[in-house]
């Protein structure tokens, strides 16, 4: 089986899939800190490659390779100019971070002849824009829900830190803590609606697909349609893989 790993910088995404697997469909999968990483941790299934995204560094690098059963060649997956019928129209391709690259391809598979807003919502949002014949535009950047939440709480004086767990209320908050979350929520969702907005004024219709571990606290405050997708990086990894005419 392949083993598909989505290593952020909060977590490691984890997926064992079966060769012609439709994509998304796994036979296993989980998540795990940092700090859970350990030697032997993928030993006992049946592994006999390994594709790995990782945007959380080099050390990390070296103990996922370490982590990996005994014998069982692995892949970097990286940026390029075209992959899995994607074209990367980054103005240097190999500069996109590997996760969007990924995320891109598994929401174009999942979407193919549809233009694309893709957020993925982690310890960053990045919202990226995929036009109908599979043209990754490019996207923006912005600090994610916890972050903006913690980053008024710590910068800010007398403010409390507010967790994205924290309860959503409608309309205008009266009290700080509902303040700030709410702010930020708004924040994240209007960045997300703008980008279909300008992508709609290119294509007419475009679909809205949301992934990582904070989109269900942002998906309840847009005013628009749109698909939750778990663990899109992943599915992106899977498609990049049965890609017979790429690398990877």
């Amino acid at each position: 089986m392949l083993l598909l790993i989505d290593a952020g910088n909060t977590s490691i995404k984890w997926a064992l899939v079966e060769d012609g697997a439709a994509p998304g469909t796994w036979v296993a999968s989980g998540a795990l800190a940092h700090d859970d990483l350990a030697p032997g941790i993928w030993a006992g299934h049946a592994v006999v490659r390994a594709l790995i995204s990782n945007v959380a560094g080099s050390a990390l690098g070296l103990r996922l390779a370490l982590a990996l059963p005994d014998g069982v060649p692995h892949d970097w997956f990286a940026s390029q100019a075209q992959l899995a019928g994607l074209h990367n129209g980054y103005r240097n391709p190999l500069q996109l971070g590997c996760d969007r690259f990924a995320a891109a391809i598994g929401a174009h598979a999942l979407a193919p002849d549809s233009a694309l807003i893709v957020a993925t919502c982690g310890t960053a949002t990045t919202i990226d824009a995929i036009t109908p014949d599979g043209l990754f535009l490019g996207g923006l950047i912005l600090p994610g829900l916890g972050l903006m939440a913690s980053s008024l709480a710590r910068n800010t004086s007398q403010l409390p830190q507010v967790g994205a767990g924290a309860p959503i209320k409608p309309g205008f908050a009266d009290n700080t803590d509902d303040a700030i979350i709410n702010g930020c929520l708004t924040a994240q969702a209007g960045a997300i609606e703008r980008a279909c907005t300008a992508l709609e004024a290119q294509y007419g219709t475009v679909g809205c697909i949301l992934s990582g571990g904070a989109a269900g606290f942002i998906a309840p405050t847009l005013s628009r349609q749109h698909k939750m997708v778990a663990n899109i990086v992943l599915i992106g990894l899977q498609v990049a893989a049965n890609d017979k005419d790429g690398s990877c």
